[in-house]
């Protein structure tokens, strides 16, 4: 089932990788840059092409027109004004025929009169336009005499439009005779005028295509020139954010991208000084840190064991020494603690301490704690036996005594402590029912030194002991959190490691004799821990709450 789960959750992860590639893919910069080009030379193309078209069309229609219309006209006049004011059927359409054969390309329809309101027709093509063709508008146009001004010299014009019979576009035109005559109406096809629009279409439209690929190349082309200096400059800003400090880009030309490669050089340059001056600074704190630690340990033993008679001897003192003394034995205590802390603490920064894995049953541990530190009265105990975990017994011992001591010196009693599994995690609970810890002061409860109160600088403690517990932990690969109880009485602190330290070891390198590996973790994990001296023995602190 877990290995189920397992491959669930790879697959899931594995299709959000590559959805999260996708969504970068069709969002990229050089996918952006192609479809700007793409929609600008679109739009430029089917704007030229459609005014191309329109202006085309106008032209081919308006000069088909005028010279249907210009020759239908001269016809009128040569043919059609040469009949007798009453002419025949036979009259009219015989010069319908003729004016029809003129080469216009039309077919004719002459409306006469035989005698007073009684019409006749002459059709060039009966089959094809006939009087039932032309349009109501048109005749009521054609026959409406116009008034004669200064600008109208003519009381009859020629009328005309375009329409569709049985599907096919046509230019119907007419006028009548001025003085006395029949009226004319043409019927021209503009079906060739029509093919050669739609093959004009054709080919605007294949120009168009062909506009939207050369700008399509032309992007690739563009993008190619402009992204490759900005995918470089992404590699090497992603170089220098994974610390390789020396890493500088090549400056050619005196364009826009080359003035950003020399500003990248220059803030990489002045952010790998920074860094060498503030890693000489921090690598000289350290050696005075451990120097100052590895002096003070001679003299330290020498008071300890000059502490050590002075308690035995501490009963038969004069009464007005015997305090002195007491203060002087407990500072020297204390003071002996904080050196050793801060010989701890300089290992977990060196990175030269070593992690020693074994087997231990977690509940035998933490009993074994309690009991060395006298807590058993103090200190409620909820944890099964059996609860077996790979770590380091003594870094365990030291997260616990820190820990529980922490909570009996600044929280109230009881102190619970419970022992659980989740999964491949061991977690380890300590509650405690003091007055909790001020919601301003969680962020730093791991802090060196972290005073919650400037106005008590001292307390009993180095100030240390929260801190080193979490470094403990995160060498395992795990963490400790600090709340606050959720029922306002308290706090709690969280110890989560994994059940199986040579897990984390192995992404280090291999356990040593006896079982030392590297440990894992986050950044302040992965470091090698040797064997201290044991603070543990000491309660923990929790400085911000002093």
């Amino acid at each position: 089932m877990r290995e189920e789960r397992g491959g669930t959750s790879s697959g899931a992860a594995e299709d959000g990788r590559r959805a999260l590639s996708a969504g970068k893919r069709w969002t990229s910069l050089r996918v952006r840059l192609i479809v700007v080009f793409g929609l600008v030379a679109l739009t430029a193309a089917v704007s030229a092409s459609g005014i191309a078209y329109w202006l085309n069309r106008e032209a081919v229609l308006t000069r088909t027109q005028d010279a249907a219309l210009g020759d239908f006209k001269q016809e009128m006049q040569n043919r059609a004004a040469a009949l007798p004011l009453r002419p025949t059927e036979e009259e009219l359409r015989r010069t319908a025929e003729l004016m029809a054969q003129g080469g216009g390309g039309y077919s004719v329809v002459l409306l006469g009169e035989r005698d007073a309101g009684k019409p006749i027709v002459g059709t060039s093509d009966p089959d094809l336009f006939t009087l039932r063709d032309v349009p109501a508008p048109l005749r009521a146009a054609v026959d409406e005499e116009q008034e004669l001004t200064a600008g109208n010299q003519h009381s009859y014009h020629v009328f005309w439009l375009r329409t569709d019979l049985r599907g096919t576009p046509y230019l119907v035109g007419g006028t009548r005779i001025i003085g006395g005559g029949p009226t004319g109406y043409m019927l021209k096809s503009l079906e060739p005028e029509r093919q050669d629009l739609n093959s004009l279409a054709w080919s605007l439209g294949v120009a168009t295509l062909l506009a939207l690929l050369g700008s399509a190349l032309l992007a690739q082309v563009a993008a190619t020139t402009v992204l490759k200096p900005v995918h470089r400059l992404g590699e090497a800003a992603r170089r220098l954010g994974e610390g390789k400090l020396d890493t500088r880009l090549r400056v050619s030309g005196t364009d826009e991208l080359a003035e950003l490669a020399r500003t990248f050089n220059s803030a990489a340059e002045s952010l790998q000084k920074k860094v060498a001056d503030m890693s000489a600074r921090e690598e000289s704190s350290r050696r005075f840190v451990a120097d100052m630690s590895h002096e003070l340990r001679t003299p330290m033993t020498a008071l300890t064991a000059v502490t050590e008679v002075l308690e035995e001897e501490q009963d038969s003192l004069d009464p007005m020494v015997a305090p002195a003394v007491s203060l002087v034995i407990s500072e020297t205590r204390r003071l002996n603690t904080l050196v050793e802390n801060l010989m701890e603490v300089t290992r977990f920064d060196a990175g030269t301490a070593k992690l020693v894995l074994d087997d231990v049953d977690v509940a035998d541990q933490v009993t074994a704690c309690i009991d060395a530190r006298a807590w058993l009265d103090a200190v409620e105990l909820d944890a099964e036996r059996g609860i077996v975990a790979r770590l380091d017994p003594r870094r365990l011992d030291v997260i616990l005594a820190n820990l529980i001591g922490n909570a009996l010196k600044h929280g109230g009693s009881p102190v619970r402590v419970s022992v659980r599994t989740s999964g491949d995690d061991l977690i380890v609970r300590v509650r405690d029912h003091g007055p909790g810890i001020p919601e301003d002061v969680l962020p730093h409860v791991f802090d060196r030194f972290y005073k919650a109160s400037a106005s008590r600088p001292r307390s009993e403690g180095s100030g240390l002991g929260l801190s080193i517990a979490m470094e403990n932990a995160l060498i395992h690969g795990g963490d400790i959190t600090a709340a606050n109880s959720p029922d306002g009485d308290g706090a709690v602190f969280t110890l989560r490691l994994p059940r199986d330290g040579s897990a984390v070891a192995a992404r280090d390198g291999d356990a040593g004799e006896g079982g030392s590996a590297r440990g894992g973790g986050d950044g302040r994990g992965g470091r090698r821990i040797d064997a201290p001296g044991d603070e543990g023995q000491h309660s923990g602190e929790r400085e911000a709450r002093a």
